[in-house]
């Protein structure tokens, strides 16, 4: 099942999408309005078994997409995670995982404009894996960490690269409105038979730029799940962004950046396709 947030009439929801319509769970699952209520409140399987019995009747071609978890309490995201990022990066393998932060306020969504900086002219694609969290708490140990996650999705982190060259800090750089597209929907990790056999590309204007597999994962999710745990508690509906794999556009020769008008889209196997349109800020 595909769960999704969405804007119908203006008012923010959530349900379960069969691919044409969407089931509305808003406020029909122990009170919940969100899809991060949802899992906060344990109500993914009853949730399920209501979408068997009301099928959909609003039409994905009526709404307006908003990030899966529209109300993060946190996204953390980790940096050099693919071999192939790190060489062409000129760093080196970490000890431990190169972890940052964003905010909810840099998301968009999938069908949404990311939206190119005024003050830039380096937006670059940076395709990657979206895992949801349950409500875990602290110090997970690795081979118990799959069992806390909710669902997946994808993410694409875009990324201004001169403002996150400002500093050794990558924050500013990632954090800028609207530029980290995060859907179109939820794919439940019980319909994952295994995450490392998934693959992950981006297309800019309908090129192949980024091509990988989850197994190529340096640090792979258990252990990025037990890392942050032991310093900050997983609540339900936090989102952890994995790291692209190689081929980004500003290690190109020459460089590759968006612009106003292109389409980008990031494809996970087994999960779907986030597709958005690069949209030059305007205010």
């Amino acid at each position: 099942m595909k769960f999704v947030s969405f804007l119908q009439k203006s008012q923010a929801k959530f349900g379960i999408s069969d691919g044409k319509n969407i089931t509305d769970l808003t406020g029909k699952i122990n009170g919940a309005n969100t899809l991060k209520e949802l899992i906060s409140n344990k109500g993914v399987e009853e949730a399920k078994q209501y979408a068997k019995k009301n099928p959909g009747d609003i039409s994905l071609d009526k709404i307006e997409y908003l990030p899966v978890i529209p109300n993060p309490g946190k996204i953390i995201c980790v940096g050099l995670n693919y071999s192939e990022h790190v060489k062409e990066t000129g760093r080196t393998v970490e000890q431990n995982p190169v972890i940052f932060f964003r905010v909810p306020e840099s998301q968009t969504a999938h069908k949404q404009p990311i939206q190119k900086p005024k003050v830039s002219e380096s937006l670059d694609y940076e395709c990657e894996m979206a895992v949801i969290m349950g409500e875990a708490g602290k110090h997970i140990d690795p081979k118990d960490a799959l069992k806390h996650i909710i669902g997946y999705s994808c993410y694409n982190e875009c990324t201004v690269r001169e403002w996150q060259q400002h500093t050794r800090q990558f924050g500013m750089g990632k954090n800028f409105e609207k530029t980290g597209s995060f859907g179109p929907h939820m794919i439940l990790a019980e319909n994952i038979n295994d995450y490392t056999k998934l693959t992950i590309q981006t297309r800019l204007n309908g090129k192949v730029m980024q091509d990988a597999k989850l197994s190529q994962l340096i640090f792979d999710i258990p252990s990025l799940i037990s890392y942050v745990s032991k310093a900050i508690p997983w609540r339900a509906g936090d989102v952890l962004v994995t790291g692209t794999p190689g081929g980004v556009g500003f290690k190109r020769k020459p460089p590759i950046f968006m612009k106003d008008g292109d389409k980008v889209e990031v494809e996970i196997s087994e999960i779907g396709v986030l597709s958005n349109i690069i949209k030059d800020e305007i205010s």
